[in-house]
């Protein structure tokens, strides 16, 4: 610490950022501050850079998470700031990924719409549901897709007692749709599969476009909160 710079107790420092006297030497500890300094007594004494850090690290927490933000400011304290960097990369590639994710969702829907979710089945089908050629000519795929995709457990057909034949009841429609849909805009099956699980647990498009639109917004609010933080681990590193 510069002899002209301002010298801060741990008192001053915490009422400065509205934290506890006991949060500010936790910080401190956990790599979050850089080391303070020590009086002769052994007090800590801190400056306007301690200052800074906490408010750097208050910055980043609301888009990025105590833990990242920790591990962040951890790293700049250490001298990687290279590793801090690719820190807060990880997190944005993150964020991109939910967002491809709920694309894929709105795809989904997309999908769905105007569509009925249980196509009536052909006299003499009884209650047994449909059988995959029949799926396939509902979806427009070969059989064989749908076999590649029940492996992958995207799709849960049952199976008719006696025979183990597949059969394919409305979910199983609507899923083979989804399916097919979000592979025609190149989604992975690791992509599509949270798609089916969300649309499974949420019971109807309805529902899961309710939860898309409520997911959507609370990314717009994390994407903000991350430019807000990384805005100021900029200023901090200059």
């Amino acid at each position: 610490m510069s002899n002209r710079e301002r010298r801060l107790r741990t008192v001053d420092l915490a009422h400065a950022v509205g934290l506890s006297t006991q949060q500010v030497r936790n910080y401190e500890d956990a790599g979050v501050l850089p080391p303070a300094g020590r009086t002769d007594a052994g007090y800590r004494v801190f400056g306007e850079r301690h200052r800074d850090a906490l408010l750097t690290y208050r910055a980043l927490q609301p888009g990025y998470g105590a833990v990242t933000a920790t591990r962040v400011m951890r790293a700049v304290h250490a001298g990687d700031v290279a590793g801090a960097l690719a820190l807060v990369d990880a997190a944005h590639a993150a964020l991109h990924e939910e967002r491809v994710a709920l694309r894929a969702a709105g795809e989904a829907l997309e999908a769905l719409s105007g569509r009925d979710a249980a196509p009536p089945p052909r006299s003499g089908d009884g209650p047994h549901g449909l059988r995959i050629g029949e799926v396939a000519a509902l979806v427009g795929v070969r059989t064989s897709a749908l076999r590649v995709w029940e492996a992958a457990g995207l799709l849960v057909p049952g199976r008719e007692h006696g025979t183990g034949y597949r059969v394919y009841g409305p979910a199983d429609v609507r899923d083979a749709r989804v399916v097919r849909t979000l592979r025609r805009s190149h989604h992975l099956f690791e992509q599509i599969r949270p798609v089916l699980e969300d649309l499974r647990r949420a019971g109807s498009g309805a529902a899961l476009r309710a939860a898309v639109e409520g997911r959507g917004r609370a990314l717009t609010v994390r994407t903000r909160s991350m430019l807000a933080g990384a805005a100021a681990l900029h200023a901090y590193l200059e």
